[in-house]
């Protein structure tokens, strides 16, 4: 089995963007919220099957962890009211997504999340994609104000409860910012990378998993700078009188797949240890060209794993073994299917 853990919902209709548009016009004009529009199944169905769908097909994947799209999450905009009702629709669709393509999506949750609002919500929605809605993990933004870095490092005890409601629940995040207003940082080209890196320097400086042994965080788009400067943060811990990485810090964090060129993929692979690697591509999200040099989709990143100088166990590992490891509830899930399916084979 292939599961691609990083897939969002970047082709989502155009009612459900709309409404966001017109939510956010309403907030700025001091009026409520509209009501949020009727979307059939068949445009849903429209969405996928022309997009992910097909190249899940095209590519070879068998599974796609799914969640909202992370440019669009907006937690910069509106107040906290605005970001839970955005949050609740988009979480919502996902749901829908799941259901209506069984065994090639499984849910991961956006949460609701603004400057200086604090946890209550993000906790209750947390509570409601795991419990109701059936979601394996979430998407949490260590930026809301989108680029300005205006809030408390991942360390800080404001996360805290937080992070026991998901060591309750037996869910790891993603670690995952949204839109940049900062005119610095482009969104997918600088302020994605950034957050990345600098999430992972903010538990290299801290003793989080300390506090919380069983917490895990997937740290997207390969760990953005840091396994290319591994030897940097492996100095920088023992200078900060830190433990070494392999257990400070490697137990509970994890990177994705989401480089797109093979010679990326062969440095992530020989730097950090097969354990800590999931596959995702982030397909319809960032780079959605065709590489000029191969002839193939950038976002393909299948075939930088197939082309790997690894071990066919270590592939597998990447492919579907990690991610099983760090998704507790999608193991759970995949086993009940499994025996599912011997029982009904043997009936």
């Amino acid at each position: 089995m292939i599961i691609d853990i990083h897939g969002h919902y970047t082709t989502a209709p155009e009612l459900h963007n709309q409404w966001r548009i017109d939510q956010l016009a309403a907030y700025k004009a001091g009026q409520p919220s509209p009501a949020y529009p009727e979307i059939s199944d068949a445009i849903i169905i429209e969405s996928i099957e022309s997009n992910q769908l097909r190249l899940i097909n095209d590519r070879g994947t068998d599974l796609t962890i799914f969640s909202p799209r992370a440019s669009a999450m907006g937690h910069h905009e509106g107040d906290q009211r605005i970001s839970l009702e955005w949050t609740i629709a988009c979480n919502n669709l996902i749901k829908r997504v799941v259901d209506l393509f069984p065994g090639v999506f499984v849910g991961v949750g956006q949460l609701p999340q603004s400057p200086g609002a604090d946890l209550t919500e993000t906790i209750k929605e947390l509570e409601r994609c795991v419990n109701e809605l059936g979601f394996i993990g979430v998407n949490l933004n260590p930026d809301p104000s989108g680029g300005m870095w205006n809030t408390v490092p991942l360390t800080d005890k404001f996360w805290y409860p937080l992070y026991e409601k998901m060591v309750e629940l037996d869910v790891p995040a993603m670690i995952h910012v949204s839109a940049s207003c900062n005119v610095n940082f482009h969104a997918t080209g600088a302020h994605y990378m950034n957050a990345d890196t600098t999430a992972f320097m903010q538990l290299l400086q801290g003793d989080l998993f300390a506090d919380f042994p069983a917490l895990k965080f997937i740290i997207p788009h390969g760990g953005g700078a840091v396994p290319y400067h591994w030897g940097r943060y492996r100095g920088l811990a023992d200078m900060l009188k830190q433990p070494n990485l392999s257990t400070h810090l490697m137990n509970n964090v994890f990177f994705d797949t989401c480089v797109y060129h093979q010679p990326g993929i062969d440095l992530l692979v020989e730097v950090i240890a097969n354990k800590n690697i999931l596959f995702g591509s982030e397909m319809i999200g960032a780079v959605r060209g065709i590489d000029e040099t191969t002839g193939f989709y950038f976002d393909d990143t299948k075939r930088y794993i197939d082309a790997a100088k690894i071990t066919d166990a270590e592939r597998t590992q990447i492919f579907s073994s990690n991610a099983r490891t760090v998704f507790p509830r999608l193991d759970a899930l995949l086993a009940a299917q499994s025996a599912g399916q011997s029982a009904g084979a043997g009936a």
